[in-house]
This record gives structure tokens, sequence and C-alpha cells, in this order.
């Protein structure tokens, strides 16, 4: 019986091996294809991720997730941005009145001298420093007339700044101050590039918070200081709606790399969310002027204008109490002659319409503004005006203006 069932236990343990066989065999060969099957797998899931989370990401959480770039701005130019503390003493005319020996008889002689006749005020703006010698840009209504201005950097330190130069026109101004060559400089950047919609930061010490930083976007570019209500000023404005106070005046604006665009230095106070920068551009061309001589000569014709449409000009006409009737056309409508002007002696009169300067069709009051401003002074133009029916061409030779009024 043992002998007979031996037979059978060595069939069965043949099965066994043969089994054993075929598993190991089916294995091996399941190895040397998944790697190739599964090779392509890790590419596909990745890719398919990417897109995945591209396509789920709103607007929204890609601001949020890119927020810290406005850390990384701020870092960069931060410690080159001052706060201007000035201080100015004004003299009141003492009352001739209290000199009358009848009212110092009656309000005592200690009463005039109890009156004061000079009183000191001060003032607060921002600006940023350009030059490692020292050289501050900040806006010209920050210090103009100031009899003492202190420069505080961000570390603490203060100096005595000096006025090196004011131009009233562009409302720009540059400071300097001894502090060594190793202060930091903020970096200048470009503003023709720059777009509506861009990211716009502005840093200063507004209402006299120190290291006041505020986000927001360009609004739009090229906002005429004429349409801004500061007709005094010769500038095209960025607009954003990044905060801006008082006290913001002369900081800088940057983009999103913490390239300075503009100088924060106007705001509307019947708006909200509504500021005003110098294009850095036009600010570093007047910085150069005024570190170099001093000030900046502006060339002017000596007239105050309005920009005419048909329509206006109809509006106008179709107005009985109107005292003049106006051409329907484009043009340049001439409202006032300044009095021993180039124009008043050119023979510009109020009335006259300008059509053109140099052959060059003018449309609005500020491309006349830009043209003359382009200009060189003592540079004679060729105007043509209208008056009433008839147009005539005239020869103005630029001068200098002034001041800003």
């Amino acid at each position: 019986m043992r002998f007979l069932k031996l037979p059978r236990s060595i069939g069965q343990l043949s099965s066994y091996v043969l089994a054993i066989a075929v598993g190991v065999l089916l294995t091996v060969s399941t190895l040397q294809v998944l790697p190739s099957q599964a090779e392509p797998a890790p590419i596909v899931i990745a890719k398919d991720t990417s897109q995945v989370n591209a396509q789920s990401q709103s607007p929204a959480t890609a601001a949020i997730g890119s927020t810290s770039f406005v850390t990384a701005a701020v870092n960069r130019v931060g410690s080159a941005v001052v706060r201007i503390d000035t201080e100015r003493t004004i003299t009141r005319r003492v009352d001739p009145f209290m000199e009358d020996p009848f009212f110092r008889r009656f309000f005592g002689d200690g009463f005039s001298q109890q009156m004061p006749s000079s009183e000191q005020l001060r003032g607060l703006g921002s600006g940023f420093i350009i030059d490692k010698s020292g050289l501050v840009m900040t806006n010209a209504h920050v210090v103009d007339k100031a009899d003492k201005v202190t420069v505080r950097l961000k570390d603490g330190r203060t100096f005595e700044g000096k006025v090196k130069g004011i131009d009233e026109v562009t409302d720009l101004a540059v400071v300097k101050i001894n502090a060594g060559n190793d202060l930091p400089v903020a970096p200048l950047g470009s503003s023709t590039n720059v777009q509506v919609g861009d990211w716009a930061i502005a840093v200063g010490n507004p209402l006299g918070f120190d290291n006041t930083v505020t986000l927001g976007i360009v609004s739009t570019l090229k906002r005429s200081s004429a349409q801004v209500g500061i007709s005094d000023k010769r500038l095209d404005f960025i607009q954003t709606d990044a905060a801006i106070n008082p006290g913001n005046s002369g900081g800088p604006l940057l983009n999103g790399q913490g390239e300075v665009i503009g100088i924060n230095t106007a705001i509307r106070p019947d708006a909200m969310g509504i500021g005003f920068a110098i294009p850095i551009d036009k600010a570093k061309a007047i910085a150069a002027q005024l570190q170099r001589d001093g000030k900046v000569a502006h060339p002017y014709l000596g007239v105050q204008m309005l920009t005419l449409t048909p329509d206006l000009a109809k509006q106008n006409n179709t107005d009985p109490n109107s005292p003049i009737q106006i051409p329907e056309i484009n043009g340049v409508f001439v409202m006032r002659v300044v009095p021993n002007s180039p124009a008043a002696s050119a023979g510009i009169r109020r009335g006259d319409v300008i059509l053109q300067v140099d052959g060059k069709a003018i449309t609005s009051a500020e491309q006349l503004q830009n043209f003359v401003e382009d200009s060189r002074l003592g540079q004679v133009l060729q105007v043509k005006v209208q008056r009433g029916n008839q147009t005539q061409q005239l020869s103005i030779r630029t001068a200098e203006l002034q001041n800003a009024s």
C-alpha cells in the first residue's frame, strides 16, 4: 500500500512544482511588462493635475496668492523713503490801531505786546533718496518757503536738508542731505511702459503715520492738471486708486517690481479713491535740471484758454445773453490775454480761436500747452488763428514763465 501511494505523492508533488514554475514565469513576464506601461503614468497624472489646478484657480485666488509681491516691492525701496518735516515762520503786520495812543490807553500798553507778531508753521511730507550722495526728491509744495527742512530716514537717523532747487510749475523739488555715501537708493523705473490696470503701491507718511503702504491699481494715464483742477501746473498725471492722504506728498508710487513709476502729489478732496502722481520720467528730467541750475525755465505764451468744440460754440451762440459769437469749429478759444506777454505783443486778442501752431492742427488746450512746453525759450511759433470770419497768421516768440501763477 505504501508503495502504491508513492507514485501518487510524486504526481501531486510534480503538479505543485509545475504550478510554482508557471507562477514564477508569469511573475517575471509581468515585471518585465509593467515598467513600460507605468512610465507615462506619472507624466500624464502630473500634466492633468496642473491643468485641473490652473482651471479651478479663480482670479481672486490668484490675486490673494500673489500678494507677497507687495512685501518684496516695499522691502526693495522702503529704506530709501524718507519723512520730511518743515518749519516756516510767518510774520504778521501789527495792526496800526494798536499803535495809536488812544487805543493803547484804552486797552493798556500790554495788550499789543500780547498779540503775536509771528507764527511758526510746521509741515509734513514724504520723499525718497535718488542718489547715494544724499539727493532726495519730493514735491515743491512740501518744502517751498520753508525756513528749516529736516529729513528723517526709516532707520531713525535725521539730517538737516538743504533745498537745491524748486520748480513750482511741475511741483517738484530736490533736497540734499549730508550723510556719507552709504545711503539706500530707490530704484527708478520708467513711466513710459505703465498701463492702466497695473499695480500701484503708494509709500509715505500720510497724516503723520510713518512708513505706511497702500495698494491699488493705475486707474488712468495722462490726466492733465487742468482736468484735475490745478490750472497753474503743467503736468499729465498718473491716476491711481491707491489711498493717498496729506503727508503722502512727495512719496514714491511703485510698480509690482518695486520700481518708482511716479511721485504722489495730489488728491481730490471731493472724491474717494482718486489720487494723482507725477510720472517718474518727467520727474527725472526736472530733477537733473534742478540739481544743475536750481530752477527750470518754462516757455509760455500768456493766454488763458479753453478747448473749443462746435457743440460748445453752438451753446454759446444760441444764448441770447452771450456777449460774443464764437466760430463753431474745433480749436482753442482765447479767454484772456496776459498783459505784456508774448501773446499780447504778437497781437493775440480775447475771442481768437487758435487753429494751428507751426502747421500742426491744435484741437485742445492741453495739446497747445504741451506744444509750448516742448518748445525752446525764444523760439518763434507760427500761430494760425480765426478772428470772426477771417483767419490770420501771427508770429509769437516764447518767453520764460516767471512764476506758476
